[in-house]
């Protein structure tokens, strides 16, 4: 298990697939690490060189005191990639992962060969909310909110009790660093990328699971209408996280942007 320390962050991070081939980076979303792409990366790395990892005070990764700028996790997603000597990458950002994205746009546009934005939008939630999160969790830890945050996660079928997925993910949740879940909150009520959305040239891809309860497809489609000659797609049978619900269906549409996009770096 890889940890190196960036921005002075101990990060874990893991890359599979063969050196040298183009690379797409995965990041989690809010309350998360980096195994919820478990069943993604297979069907990936037969062409791609897929790298992930714990975003600060998420998983493995170090826990530094809340609270946290979207700069930040923004900075620490550039010194992954200085990390691993890559130019250009194609990010794959479900949730604050693609706020974390449109982060390194707005100052690095070029080490972006393309984006996915998955279950995200340029501006997640208002400060009203967020605060009312932060508290809750202040008072009465993660447990408290947790399932009202998995009901909009996950669709009515997957949240039976008897699958075993969603218990461990339940678990995931639930055991995620107070401190780390805090911190981000405090990045996502702060975040607003509506310009650097407006002004993006990478070209980018749309996800949204048709059931999510948390970026509902309206919310992301609002944000694909700020950039020019971007894609929208919706993944049938899955909620907040398609990556979990649905890993057949969202390998497929990252695979097939990520030919096109390598493609046209080939070719330039």
């Amino acid at each position: 298990m890889p940890f190196d320390r960036i921005n002075d962050i101990a990060l874990h991070h893991r890359a599979d697939g063969p050196d040298g081939a183009p690379a797409i980076v995965l990041i989690n979303s809010l309350g998360t690490d980096f195994r919820i792409w478990d069943a993604v990366v297979p069907e990936l790395i037969g062409r791609y060189r897929v790298i992930r990892y714990d975003k600060r005070g998420h998983g493995l990764s170090q826990v530094p005191p809340a609270p946290y700028k979207m700069d930040d996790h923004s900075a620490d997603l550039l010194g992954l990639l200085d990390h691993y000597g890559l130019d250009r990458a194609l990010v794959v950002g479900l949730s604050i992962g693609g706020l974390i994205a449109l982060g390194l746009a707005a100052g690095n546009e070029p080490r972006l060969a393309g984006l996915v934005m998955m279950d995200t939008a340029h501006r997640i939630g208002d400060a009203e909310g967020w605060n009312a999160r932060i508290a809750a969790i202040e008072t009465d830890g993660i447990g408290s909110i947790a399932d009202a945050v998995l009901s909009r996660w996950f669709t009515p079928s997957f949240r039976s009790p008897d699958n075993p997925a969603f218990t461990g993910y339940s678990g995931m949740l639930r055991h995620t660093p107070a401190e780390g879940y805090l911190g981000s909150c405090a990045a996502l009520r702060d975040a607003d990328h509506t310009e650097t959305a407006k002004h993006l040239s990478t070209p980018t891809l749309f996800l949204v699971g048709d059931r999510d309860g948390s970026t509902p497809p309206d919310l992301v489609r609002s944000c694909a209408d700020l950039i020019s000659g971007s894609r929208f797609e919706i993944v049938e049978g899955a909620g907040h996280l398609p990556c979990i619900e649905q890993p057949a269906a969202t390998a497929r549409h990252v695979r097939g942007f990520a030919d096109a996009v390598f493609a046209a770096d080939i070719a330039r």
